[in-house]
């Protein structure tokens, strides 16, 4: 133990005088490795910080995170597919403390007019309380007011329906969509509110009014079409799916929210992926320059190889003194790396105006604010690919060192 202890002292501090040898190739290199690590990393938080918003714009939008409906409902969102408002064992489950939010909702095809034009719209009735914790809706009001009461009268409606309709706050307009009898039902709403979505699409067809008046327009009383849930993290929220799914009565579907919307399932599970393949991408850049820096580093000191390999060195201690200098090099690019990230990542947590190419952002389910999201495995994930593939990369250098013939090196000018 005493005997490998001075040659690991000895073997480091050749490494470390060797990597400073030739300081402005070791500072090149140096630099290569910390911009790769911090685009590497930086770019990540950014792509975690656009997929969270993507996925918690479409989950808080309408899904929820776990959702209770008819059967048939995802397939026919028709007033005729209702279930009962909860009750018994599945309302105590609702109300207990492992249940964040939940709400009933009404959500049905319809057809909104105003005095010159008529759109087809989805029909939501909300429970106006519960809804600013799911939704968020009443803070993108952007004119008038959000609904007060579950029997309110007023309507909610989008900028761009409002546009759309050529009509104003305050202006009346009319509902009309079937009741389960298959009869037209209609009414006259003031518009009381607009809003404003992070997602302008949904400003077109998401209207919201009250739910105990659609159930009275649509003689659906003490009957919703969904009961949705909202937890804490849409990560993780397998306890609260199972704990609601065996309270639910027989004849009710329960979903989480990545069996309701599979497109948002398949961007979660594609990210990991997404950044093992970015951090290899980039590594395979950055081991082009590693790779030419240690030949370089040998083609200088091949009769110093020849000297100490005439001196009794063994060819493994070569290969160990060539591995370590490549590590010592990864680890100092690493650690500043990993700051500039730091540094560059924490003033933009407050979000990152990507306003002007807000079209382009809406189009793929995002707002125009990133938030990037720095997580410890991203961090850690960047750091051992990079110190792995690293000395992966310089194993082939460090070999042809070691089987130099020391005669040859001797003699070579």
């Amino acid at each position: 133990m005493a005997r490998f202890s001075v040659h690991f002292k000895t073997i480091l501090t050749l490494s470390w005088r060797n990597l400073w040898r030739n300081r402005r190739r070791t500072a090149i290199m140096l630099g290569a490795i910390s911009v790769g690590v911090w685009a590497m990393i930086f770019m990540t938080a950014l792509m975690r910080g656009m997929v969270d918003d993507m996925l918690n714009q479409g989950i808080r939008n309408l899904p929820g995170h776990v959702q209770i409906q008819h059967p048939e409902f995802l397939d026919d969102p028709n007033v005729v597919n209702s279930i009962d408002e909860a009750q018994g064992a599945l309302l105590a489950a609702l109300q207990d403390d492992g249940t964040r939010v939940w709400a009933n909702r009404i959500r049905v095809p319809a057809v909104i007019a105003s005095e010159r034009e008529s759109r087809g719209i989805n029909l939501v009735g909300i429970e106006p309380l519960s809804e600013a914790d799911i939704t968020g809706l009443p803070g993108q009001i952007a004119e008038g007011r959000f609904l007060e009461s579950n029997d309110d009268k007023g309507l909610v409606i989008g900028a761009k329906l409002a546009e759309r309709l050529e009509t104003r706050l305050g202006k009346r307009v009319v509902v009309m969509s079937q009741d389960p009898d298959n009869n037209i039902a209609e009414r006259g709403f003031r518009v009381v509110g607009i809003y404003r979505a992070e997602l302008a699409a949904q400003e077109e067809f998401n209207v919201y009014a009250a739910r105990a008046t659609l159930q009275k327009l649509l003689k659906i009383e003490g009957r919703v079409s969904q009961i949705v849930l909202v937890d804490d993290d849409y990560r993780d929220v397998e306890l609260l799916y199972q704990r609601i799914a065996q309270a639910a009565p027989e004849g009710l579907e329960v979903k989480p929210w990545y069996e309701i919307d599979t497109y948002l399932a398949v961007m979660f599970n594609m990210m990991d992926g997404f950044v093992l393949v970015w951090v290899v991408i980039i590594f395979l850049a950055l081991s082009f320059g590693l790779v030419n820096t240690l030949v370089m580093a040998i083609f200088e000191r091949i009769r110093e190889i020849g000297l100490i390999q005439a001196l009794g060195m063994r060819p493994g201690l070569i290969v160990y003194q060539i591995l370590l200098e490549s590590l010592l090099l990864l680890l100092i690019g690493l650690f500043t790396g990993n700051l500039l990230a730091l540094i560059t990542i924490r003033p933009l947590e407050d979000g990152l105006d990507v306003s002007i190419v807000a079209e382009g952002m809406a189009m793929m389910g995002a707002g125009s604010v990133i938030y990037p999201n720095l997580t410890l495995y991203d961090v850690v994930l960047a750091n051992v690919v990079v110190v792995l593939l690293g000395i992966l990369t310089s194993i082939l250098p460090a070999w042809r060192a070691s089987q130099l013939d020391p005669v040859r090196a001797l003699n070579t000018h």
